[in-house]
């Protein structure tokens, strides 16, 4: 099956890199195991940080406009160039779809979109053209793919038909981590002539970009949480960059002294060594949706500590793979992070388990056999699929 790709947010081909740009690529990578031929159709960003109403009815009509005309083209061209169902990743109030709708409209082929969000709230503020563009996008889909059982729920209730919303939890390819893991003693052996670390004590490794808001938020709370172990042996590698790197650097250096070793922006190679060469992954993840660093550390086999926020344990699971605390309880994280650094059997056992998580329940594999699955049950695609 031909299948057009399209990301409104940011386009896995975007110069940025970011965890939206990432899962981007890996749903192309899914569809394609699955059998289907995808084809990325357009680079058209719909995103609107600010709540400009002007800026988003501009972004409607120029959006709208291409749709139509990308369908256009298709249906006036040649059979076997065009595409069988129309698929796009994550739809928002700030970065709607516009082009999808109208596309698939044109060609009367299925529309089909993953992680698309309602936020009822938004109606009539700063962002309700994107907010009702989102919230039409939702009711024409022919099927919603959901990362977390938040969204599921979220969805089903602003659709006239739920069975049309499904639970496909966040995925990743776990060959690079699962290699790393392989090399660990390699890896951490590196990392501790860099940087001058003990390779006896503990290592806690966070992966995450430093911005403002919840990212700085998340930060703050890692420092308060850590300043509650200094007691305890134990060291920080922090893998990020960005415009708040200074307010994390000072945040750590007068939470935890001495502590911390902050080593930037590193490649998709470079954190799966981190990953494997660390003990454990620390992230209270404040309002995040469900962290894509998370899983990439469970699958380089390290077990996680973080806060049952949002789409997290979609992620991490309690007692499994690692452990959270209720959402912004700080001395309940450090409490669960303290348990972990004490008790090195319980490490072992959780990094085993999150290792075989990762690569037999959230791999490209495993999204493919349910994508398949998926877009058998819609009635368009009878013949198709």
């Amino acid at each position: 099956m031909r299948i057009a790709f399209y990301a409104p947010l940011k386009s896995p081909t975007h110069g940025t890199p970011s965890g939206d740009r990432r899962v981007a690529g890996l749903f192309m990578d899914a569809l394609a195991r699955a059998g289907h031929q995808v084809e990325l159709v357009s680079t058209f960003r719909s995103y609107d940080a600010a709540g400009d109403p002007a800026r988003q009815a501009g972004l409607r009509e120029q959006g709208v406009a291409l749709g139509r005309r990308l369908g256009t083209q298709w249906r006036d061209g040649p059979a076997v160039a065009r595409p069988d169902l129309w698929f796009t990743y994550h739809a928002y109030y700030k970065s709607p779809d516009w082009l999808g709708p109208e596309a698939s409209g044109v060609l009367g082929i299925p529309y089909v979109v993953a992680e698309a969000s309602h936020a009822a709230k938004r109606a009539g503020g700063p962002w309700d053209i994107g907010h009702r563009g989102a919230l039409d996008a939702i009711r024409r889909a022919d099927l919603l793919l959901c990362p977390t059982h938040d969204d599921v729920e979220g969805l089903r209730g602003v659709v006239a038909a739920p069975e049309r919303v499904a639970w496909l939890p966040p995925f990743l390819d776990p060959v690079l981590f699962r290699a790393a893991a392989g090399e660990r003693a390699a890896h951490r052996a590196r990392l501790a002539h860099a940087h001058g670390l003990d390779t006896d004590v503990p290592w806690i490794a966070v992966v995450a970009m430093m911005r403002e808001g919840d990212k700085l938020a998340s930060y703050r709370m890692l420092a308060g949480a850590l300043g509650r172990l200094q007691d305890l042996p134990w060291r920080l590698l922090v893998a990020g960059d960005g415009t708040a790197r200074a307010a994390v650097e000072l945040a750590l250096a007068a939470a935890i002294p001495g502590r911390a070793v902050v080593l930037g922006a590193l490649g998709m190679a470079e954190i799966a060594a981190l990953n494997a060469a660390s003990d454990l992954c620390v992230w209270p993840a404040v309002n995040e949706a469900y962290g894509m660093a998370l899983l990439e550390a469970q699958a380089a086999g390290l077990p996680v500590v973080s806060c049952a926020t949002r789409g997290v344990p979609d992620v991490v699971e309690h007692g499994r793979t690692g452990l959270l605390a209720p959402a912004g309880d700080e001395a309940a994280f450090a409490a669960l992070v303290r348990e972990l650094l004490l008790d090195s059997g319980k490490r072992a056992r959780l990094h085993d388990a999150a290792g075989a998580f990762a690569a037999n329940e959230r791999s490209l594999i495993a999204a493919a056999a349910k994508l398949r699955e998926f877009f058998a049950r819609i009635p368009a695609l009878a013949g198709v699929c």
